[in-house]
C-alpha cells in the first residue's frame, strides 16, 4: 500500500431503507463491503474527502449515523479476520486483460 493512502473502516446505522441503499451503493464505489453495514477502503486524501462529501449528501444528519475510522499503517496488518476469508481491500490481485 502506498504511503499516501490509508485504510479506512466505514460503518453506518441508517433505519431508512432508501437512504441505506443509496449509501451502500455510494460506498461500494470506494471500497469493499465486509459486513452488512461496514465497508473497508484504501483511499488517498482526495478520495477520502470526495467520499465524505458524497456521504454527507446521502444521509440525514439528525437521523443517521456514519463513522469513518482510520487504521494506521501499524494497526492495519494486525486486524484479526475470522470466518469467511476474502481479499483484503487494497491488497487484491488484479488482472488486466
Amino acid at each position: 500500500m502506498r504511503t499516501d493512502h490509508h485504510r479506512y473502516v466505514i460503518c453506518y446505522d441508517i433505519s431508512d431503507n432508501k437512504r441505506r441503499r443509496r449509501l451502500a451503493i455510494c460506498l461500494d464505489q470506494y471500497g469493499d463491503r465486509i459486513q452488512e453495514s461496514v465497508f473497508e477502503a484504501v483511499l488517498d486524501r482526495d478520495l477520502l474527502h470526495q467520499m465524505i462529501s458524497e456521504i454527507s449528501k446521502k444521509i440525514k444528519v439528525n437521523a443517521d449515523a456514519v463513522r469513518i475510522y482510520t487504521l494506521c499503517a501499524t494497526c492495519a496488518p494486525k486486524v484479526e479476520r475470522l470466518g469467511i476469508p476474502g481479499p483484503v481491500p487494497g491488497e487484491e490481485t488484479v488482472f488486466v486483460v
